[in-house]
């Protein structure tokens, strides 16, 4: 089977594509044939040695698939060779067959195409978590999600509105911001042409935002958390602007708010049981329409180096998704 594989840690380009033998599965794992793979952030960051997880090389990127079960390794139940799953593999999924945990496995919806299907847990799992559980959204809250025409942003910019919020989406360009408010967001703020702070002061009315969702730190982090509102949340997701900021920690005091951490992969593995339960509830909402993943690019697994270069580049709106050349 043909695979992508990172030998040394670096850039995009130092990827390459080679002929690998089938992995066999292990007790309780399930070989999945794989017919898309999602493009994720922190797979930029898993090849070049940055992420929390450091597989030993080499290794394949890829944290979100979909496809088809191959074969079964012992102790295995609930799952047949020919059933269409979504897999979550944390690396190995940039490949035409990855091993996955039995328990990180789910069904994939009749309905769901498997573009979809590889485009949907990590984004939406991680925005329903950090709102759900971390920020706990109530109806009627304002939400600011920045970065919102991303992966995890755009997903964030939907839950809010079925979660009751009024969303404010925050990005950087008036084409992104037409994406969102096409995903629901009730206000936009283009923060390469308008005052962040001066602008959330006229959309709340001085009053301030409840729920901070932040996956791009850098620059923006700060005056986001300055225009935070009494009793609020601001939700730390991630640094897809490459700079961790340092917050004066004087801000929380004077504004009553919290800083919140956002890690839906540590979630998955300590609470798997509400992880199941959140999926099941997302996929609900999927049915019946209230979410919509948007897939802007779709590339061959040859051109993975691409689609990370249109990811780091933020040529992405919404998700990104490699496919196998198998029946999609």
């Amino acid at each position: 089977m043909r695979a992508v594989l990172c030998k040394a840690y670096g850039p995009p380009e130092s990827l390459v594509i080679e002929e690998q033998p089938s992995p066999q599965p292990g007790p309780g794992q399930v070989r999945v044939g794989v017919h898309a793979c999602g493009v994720n952030f922190p797979d930029t960051l898993i090849i070049q040695g940055n992420y929390q997880f450091k597989p030993a090389l080499p290794f394949s990127p890829g944290g979100e698939v979909a496809g088809v079960v191959q074969a079964l390794g012992d102790g295995v139940s609930g799952f047949a060779v020919g059933d269409r799953v979504i897999a979550a593999t944390t690396w190995g999924g940039y490949a035409e067959e990855v091993l996955a945990e039995a328990g990180r496995l789910i069904p994939m919806p009749a309905a769901m195409d498997f573009p979809t299907a590889a485009a949907f847990t990590l984004t939406y799992g991680t925005s329903h978590h950090a709102l759900k559980d971390r920020a706990q959204l109530q109806p009627g809250e304002t939400l600011l999600v920045l970065g919102a025409a991303g992966g995890v942003g755009l997903a964030a910019v939907e839950l809010g509105k079925a979660m009751g919020a009024r969303v404010i989406a925050a990005a950087s360009s008036d084409e992104k911001l037409a994406l969102c408010t096409a995903h629901g967001a009730d206000a936009t703020i283009n923060y390469a042409s308008e005052d962040l702070r001066a602008r959330i002061k006229e959309l709340t009315e001085g009053r301030g935002i409840d729920v901070v969702y932040d996956p791009v730190g850098g620059d923006l982090s700060e005056p986001a958390l300055r225009s935070m509102a009494w009793n609020g949340r601001f939700l730390v997701v991630g640094f897809a602007a490459g700079r961790i900021p340092s917050l004066p920690l004087n801000l929380p005091l004077l504004k009553g708010c919290s800083i919140v951490g956002v890690f839906w992969g540590a979630f998955t593995r300590n609470e798997p049981t509400r992880n199941a339960a959140n999926l099941q509830e997302l996929l609900l909402w999927w049915s019946k329409g209230r979410l919509k993943p948007h897939v802007s690019a779709v590339y061959p697994l040859e051109r993975a180096v691409d689609a990370l270069n249109d990811l780091v580049q933020r040529r992405v709106q919404g998700k990104a998704v490699l496919v196998t050349g198998r029946n999609t």
